[in-house]
């Protein structure tokens, strides 16, 4: 049960990441970097633009499934 768990949270982790480099790549994605940027000059915050929670979440989603998958379970 765990392999199949595994696969699940892999292909998520994988669809997450592929939105967020798209995301990244288009004008809005652009636009946003841009704002943020803007943003973290005004108040010298430290934002960051949403796609990069995408990636970042897809890459630890992913993580977890690899861990799930490399762990096994039974062989029931």
């Amino acid at each position: 049960m765990s392999k199949i768990i595994g696969i699940v949270l892999l292909i998520i982790g994988g669809v997450l990441i592929y939105q967020g480099v798209q995301r990244d790549d288009s004008i809005a994605g652009a636009a946003s970097e841009v704002g943020t940027d803007v943003a973290n000059a005004v108040d010298g915050g430290s934002c960051i633009p949403e796609h990069y929670y995408y990636i970042i979440g897809g890459g630890v989603i992913a993580a977890v499934g690899v861990g799930a998958l490399l762990r096994g379970g039974s062989k029931s």
